[in-house]
């Protein structure tokens, strides 16, 4: 639980709204990846529910 609060608040939303569970520490990483590439947290959002999206698509067998 340490590491969630850790969390930016932004990112901490997008966790707790996600539809599939994401570990705090593999979350930050592709945060942060997407705040440097997209430079702003609206984009990198918009990035992880993509990654999400990917994710779920695949999981499914649609990928």
């Amino acid at each position: 639980m340490r590491a969630y609060d850790a969390l930016p608040p932004e990112l901490r939303d997008w966790i707790a709204h996600a539809a599939r569970p994401w570990s705090p520490r593999s979350c930050l990483r592709l945060w942060r990846r997407a705040l440097a590439e997209e430079g702003c947290t609206e984009r990198a959002r918009a990035r992880l529910d993509r990654a999400e999206a990917a994710m779920l698509a695949r999981d499914s067998g649609l990928a």
